[in-house]
């Protein structure tokens, strides 16, 4: 019987009808094939570094990535000496985070990770996975950068589980199908794009009642939008999604993304395991403070 609904010659490939059961084929195409699967665990046998701080960083400058080292970096300029880290670059496009030492602190294999070594219950190391819950970890562990008045940690705390949840739509869904797709589906790009635009929306009338996402404190909140609708806003996300997104419309984010970036944290934290962009601003791999006067790419490539 012929399917009415959606009719073979119309499906993208032409004639493409779902099977009854889906089965993997290794290597189907677009960014990042090489090492993607639908099955979890490690791949290969690989421990992990340990640096000379408690807090040991395994990740990568993407969004999420970032948003940690911002947190660190913001916590070490508040004085927070025990925020001192080691960040050590994890390359996904390798297949660096199927390694055994990885998966054994983050089951999910995915950037960033976190190894505290020195908990606060004196115990064995903690393993802490997920941005939004390393940075709600860090931000308890120091006192700093999340509300302890009950209505404004609750909306810094909205905010954040808001980034989480919304975040998958613009990157892997918009950001994939834009960029990393190895077609172009109008539907796809059409549906993604209007969603991220909706969010963009909700930002901006946010926004323009309120200094920060929580009101008038900077809080973890801003660190983990920023790194996402931040840079959106900046036209530096997925070739030029930003004139294609109309981002300057949102001049509440405009405003925001700008006051967030000046702040120094924000600037080295955006550094820190970065590989791409101007080699003056990637710090692949952290270690101590004065990496970010020494040890930027453009000075290792020059040394």
């Amino acid at each position: 019987m012929a399917d009415t609904k959606f009719p073979p010659e119309n499906n993208l490939p032409a004639g493409y009808e779902p099977p009854k059961v889906w089965t993997w084929e290794p290597g189907n195409g677009g960014a990042f094939a090489n090492i993607n699967r639908p099955i979890a665990g490690p791949t290969h046998d690989k421990d992990l570094p340990v640096g000379k701080h408690p807090l040991q960083l395994y990740s990568l400058g993407t969004p999420n990535g970032v948003k940690v080292t911002i947190m660190l970096e913001e916590l070490l300029a508040a004085g927070h000496a025990g925020a001192e880290y080691d960040a050590w670059l994890i390359n996904i496009g390798k297949g660096e985070q199927f390694g055994s030492g990885f998966v054994e602190v983050n089951p999910n294999s995915k950037i960033p990770a976190l190894m505290d070594h020195q908990p606060k219950d004196g115990d064995k190391p903690l393993r802490l996975f997920e941005s939004g819950s390393i940075l709600v970890y860090l931000a308890e562990k120091f006192g700093a950068f999340l509300p302890t008045d009950l209505r404004a940690r609750t909306e810094a705390m909205n905010w954040l589980f808001w980034q989480m949840g919304s975040a998958p739509f613009l990157g892997g869904g918009f950001g994939h199908f834009y960029s990393y797709a190895p077609m172009k589906i109008q539907y796809a790009i059409d549906r993604y794009a209007m969603e991220v635009k909706r969010q963009m929306d909700v930002l901006n009338r946010h926004l323009a009642d309120h200094e920060f996402m929580a009101g008038s404190d900077y809080t973890i909140a801003d660190m983990a939008i920023w790194p996402w609708y931040g840079r959106l806003a900046l036209k530096d996300a997925y070739d030029d999604a930003g004139d294609f997104l109309s981002v300057d419309q949102y001049e509440h984010v405009q405003r925001w993304t700008k006051q967030i970036g000046e702040r120094r944290g924000v600037q080295r934290g955006a550094m820190v395991n970065r590989t791409f962009g101007d080699p003056s601003t990637q710090l692949r791999e952290r270690h101590d403070a004065s990496d970010f006067e020494l040890k930027t790419q453009d000075k290792i490539a020059t040394a």
